[in-house]
């Protein structure tokens, strides 16, 4: 998340009546309901990991052993398990 001024994008008035609940606090704004982006949407690094899911499994059908994708891709073994065996 990105830090924003609050004196660059809101009108004065707002900022005198936010300053009523808290000073030089950092506040968090939600996103509306029905904008949300799943994890990973916006930068791209959830379609990074199903890329590299779909390598890990195609290097296990071709004969890899579980425990050498395991050192190749810095992961445990058992999350390599999860990689294969998830449906």
């Amino acid at each position: 998340m990105k830090y924003i001024n609050a004196d660059i994008i809101l009108p004065e008035y707002l900022i005198q009546k936010l300053q009523e609940y808290a000073q030089g606090k950092y506040i968090y704004i939600p996103i509306k309901k029905g904008k949300y982006k799943k994890w990973g949407e916006v930068s791209g690094y959830k379609k990074e990991i199903e890329e590299r899911n779909k390598k890990i499994n195609k290097e296990y059908r071709n004969g890899i052993s579980v425990s050498d994708l395991s050192k190749k891709y810095y992961l445990s073994v058992s999350g390599i398990r999860k990689i294969l065996y998830k449906k």
